[in-house]
């Protein structure tokens, strides 16, 4: 459908071929790959991709960035920037890693790697976090933890684009939908609007 196709254009891991593509009112269709990771989208990519022969910490050390999370409003209503990620608080967020801080990436289970993958994009402390398919081949249990994850860095106001088939999981945490079909988004909404149009569901969503 064109979804992986648009992550790689935006994170320039293949050439974009028409359009612009802009990030913090910036154009960044031409610069590097390292430059837009730099500029603060991190990527959690389909398939996971852990550095096999580096263990849990060093995956993770590996991508660590000092960069601060935008300015945003705290609880009290105040203004000010998310809490930075590090090693120690990414170990916290998936406690199942602390206990395998010393395995090798090719050592970790299915589950175990999708959290390192989310681990270290979290370590580059981005603006933007992307995640491409992040719950498929999961079983049911580490699917829910994922989501649940999810969950908790929407309420710590870190900007995320999911991209995934669970309509039921991404209703309950995204503010806004856009259905692809070969390439062209045939569809935009809330939440709401999505579960209220079972056409729209059955026409785009449907097995």
């Amino acid at each position: 459908m064109g979804k992986t196709t648009t992550v790689r254009a935006i994170m320039r891991l293949q050439p974009v071929s028409a359009g612009e593509i802009r990030f913090n009112d910036a154009a960044i269709a031409n610069r590097p790959a390292h430059r837009v990771a730099r500029a603060g989208i991190g990527l959690v990519p389909e398939g996971r991709h852990v550095f096999p022969i580096l263990t849990v910490r060093e995956n993770l050390v590996a991508t660590a960035s000092r960069r601060r999370g935008p300015a945003g409003a705290g609880a009290d209503g105040e203004a000010g920037r998310r809490e930075p990620w590090t090693y120690d608080r990414v170990l916290d967020l998936f406690p199942g890693l602390a206990a395998r801080r010393d395995a090798m990436g090719d050592q970790l289970s299915g589950g175990e790697q999708q959290m390192l993958a989310i681990g270290r994009a979290l370590m580059t402390n981005p603006s933007l976090l992307i995640l491409d398919e992040a719950t498929e081949g999961l079983a049911p249990l580490i699917r829910a933890g994922i989501w649940r994850c999810l969950e908790s860095l929407k309420a710590a106001r870190q900007s995320i684009l999911v991209i995934d088939k669970n309509v039921a999981a991404l209703a309950r945490i995204a503010d806004r939908h856009h259905i692809v079909e070969k390439g062209r988004i045939v569809w935009t909404g809330d939440s709401a609007a999505l579960l209220a149009d079972p056409d729209i569901q059955t026409r785009y969503l449907g097995v």
